[in-house]
Parts: C-alpha cells; structure tokens; sequence
C-alpha cells in the first residue's frame, strides 16, 4: 500500500502556527482575537532597510546569488560577529539561508546521522525536536527547572551523554522562555562538548533583545577548541523586524559550512536575493531603531508580568530576554469550564481562545506541561486587553 514515509509520519505539526491559524479563523469570523501566540515583532521593517530592498528592485539585483549568500553580505556579518561577539570569521564560514530555522536545518543535516542523539534543553523551541526527527536523530531532553528560571544546569547535560550524543542544541535568549544563559554557566557546557566531543548549534536570534543589564555571550566565543565544534545561528527577524524577509545565517568551521553550502545547494538554493541586499542594510546601522524597540519590550514584559501577577491561579516570572513569558497556570488546573475540567496547559488554552479569542500556546509543545507561552510582542493596548480577558476567564471557571 503506498503510504508517505515512516520519517514523514512521525512529524508533528508546529503547535505555535496551529494556534494561529485558530486564531486568524477566529478573526475570519469577525472575532476580536488578541494573539500572544506567534513570535513576531509588532514594528516595522525599519525604512532604511525597506529603502535598500527598493534600491536592490531597481538596480536589477533580483536574480541567483551564490548558494551561500552574497559575498558582500557574507563580510558583513563577518563584521557583525567580530564586533558583537569577539568571533572572527571568513565569508567561507558563514552560510546565509532562508531564515534561522533552515540554517539549524541545515547545520544538523550534515552534522547528525542515523542513531545520532542531540540534546536539547527543556523547555524548548517547538521545531527543535521535529528538525532532529526530521534528519534521523534522536532528541534527548535536559530538563530545566522552574526554580532556577529554566536555565539549563551543566550537570544535567552531562548525566544525558552518551557515545551516541553528537550536537547540543543552546538557545539563548530562549524561545519560550526568555532566559539568559550566564558566561559560567556556558563556560562549563563548553568544557563538557571540549571533554565528551560533541558539537554545539547555538541558537543566537534573540541576542538583541536583553534587559535588566544582561549580556549576551556566544558560547564559541569561549576558547578555540570550542568554537571549532560550535556552529553560531542567527539572522535579522527578530532584532530588525524582517520576520517575513526569510533571512538566516551561520557561523562555523569550514568544512561544516561547506557541508551546508552543498546539502542548500539542492535543497532551496540561495535565499532571496533582494532580502539578502536589504539585511546587508540592516546590519549597516538602525542602533536607535533597535534601541527603541527593546525598550518597548523591556516595558511591555514589565507591564504583562505585573498584570498577570494580579490574576488569582496565575503567575510569571520576569524574563531576562527574547519576547516570550512562560505563565504558570498550574494553579488553575482542575477546575472546570462549562463543566468539563481543565486538566492541562493545553486545555486552558483552548478554552481561553475560544471563550475569550485569547491565543497563547500550550507549554505541551515546549516540554512544559502547566504553562503557557505568551509572546508580548504586542502593544500595551492588547497586553492590557489580553490579560483583562484573561482574569474574566479565570474569575469565571468553578
């Protein structure tokens, strides 16, 4: 009987756009949705780098680049990994790719084989274990606890390796979760991937975006012999408000970048060449602009917090980075919504979006049972809306 592959069924949908797409169904409607759901900045795309993609159309700069993104781009963030990270690339270490997502796709396609097992801590970004799945790895959570705002403990890395362990998955700032992993912190994970051999693929997307004086650090930039078994991700989504420009990027030993370069080579070819010549432009100035937009998040993570706080059942925890808060809705578990009980994250957020057109992401998908992802990269109307609705749902569950 002719079916699709075993590697194909066993992939799970990504809860965060299912949420989404209930949600843009829901306004379909007429509803009045508010959506914490997807990770996406409110702003936008600034105008100097809308100009440059102008400049790009009409300068004819429309057709195939190089597989591996421009070259001019590729000395660009050459530039921007020396001055924000103290790490010193060529343009041949560093790939350019349809966004973040395809450039950790693609760094574990040529890095996991069969078998192989990758680490990943927990809580964690909903696509991570379906890429590891998707490339015939094995995913292997670390879990993370509450109590120590979910930072990843070192030690619990180390009970997990084994001689099948072949990459560790970093992401900090976190997606869900907003923690900052501290140099110590790193420091020892480095020491561990140096020790056991292992590779590392740090997520580094929401660098940018970091309060109460937190500092970003990238782990390659803790010694050679780590940044040689380190492959460095980021990209201009997040921090620049280019979610739809679909540009990643990857830092790297050589002959794992031209791994890369090989495997998107058949896979998708280059990214978009006017996206590429507008993220040179972005990587080019826009400090006020960026500066702008994380003081409105630094406010608005303030601002949910606090307000979530005030709700009898819940809580939130003040996150250090990223755009996400982790709310804790443990304490409204087993309760009962027109009679039927509230047994789970992902029960309390169907019935949140339905009853109240609240979207939020059940923490199921993260590895966090008994919370809920919350993007706040919304404006302070809808922070201040979500959350009212939010406690009228709360106030009326027996």
């Amino acid at each position: 009987m002719l079916q699709i592959s075993r590697r194909a069924a066993q992939i799970a949908p990504s809860a965060t756009l299912a949420i989404d797409a209930r949600a843009k169904a829901l306004k379909a409607e007429g509803k009045d949705v508010i959506g914490f759901g997807v990770g996406e900045p409110d702003f936008d795309t600034p105008a100097y780098v809308r100009d440059a993609a102008h400049r790009a159309i009409e300068e004819g700069k429309t057709r195939y680049t190089p597989v591996g993104g421009t070259l001019s781009l590729r000395k660009k963030i050459a530039e921007k990994f020396l001055k924000d990270n103290g790490l010193a690339y060529e343009p041949g270490e560093i790939i350019v790719s349809s966004g973040a997502k395809q450039s950790i796709f693609m760094a574990l396609s040529v890095l996991v084989d069969e078998g192989d097992e990758v680490l990943i801590p927990s809580p964690y970004w909903v696509s991570y274990p379906e890429m590891v799945k998707m490339v015939g790895g094995t995913p292997v959570f670390v879990p993370c606890r509450h109590e120590d705002a979910f930072r990843v403990r070192p030690e619990e890395i180390a009970k997990r390796v084994t001689p099948k362990t072949k990459v560790l998955i970093l992401n900090s700032p976190s997606n869900p979760n907003g923690c900052v992993l501290p140099r110590e912190t790193l420091a020892q994970i480095a020491d561990l991937a140096v020790e056991k051999g292992f590779y590392v693929i740090s997520d580094e997307i929401y660098e940018k975006l970091v309060y109460d004086g937190c500092e970003h650090i990238s782990i390659a930039a803790l010694g050679e012999q780590i940044k040689a078994q380190t492959v460095v991700v980021n990209g201009a989504s997040k921090a620049y408000a280019m979610t739809g420009w679909r540009i990643g990027y990857a830092g790297g030993p050589l002959e794992i970048v031209k791994a890369m370069n090989a495997f998107q080579s058949h896979a998708s070819s280059n990214a978009c060449s006017v996206s590429q010549y507008a993220v040179e432009a972005a990587l080019s100035g826009g400090e006020e602009e960026l500066a702008g937009m994380v003081r409105a998040f630094d406010a608005r993570r303030k601002l949910i917090c606090q307000l979530i706080n005030e709700v009898p059942g819940l809580a939130a925890d003040l996150p250090q980075g990223a755009f996400y808060v982790m709310m804790d809705v443990r304490g409204v578990l087993g309760k009962r919504c027109d009679e039927v009980a509230i047994e789970s994250a992902h029960d309390f957020a169907s019935f949140l979006l339905e009853k109240k057109c609240v979207a939020v992401v059940p923490g199921e998908a993260f590895g966090a049972p008994g919370f809920v992802r919350i993007s706040y990269a919304v404006g302070e109307e809808k922070i201040r809306e979500g959350v009212r609705r939010m406690a009228e749902f709360v106030a009326a569950l027996t």
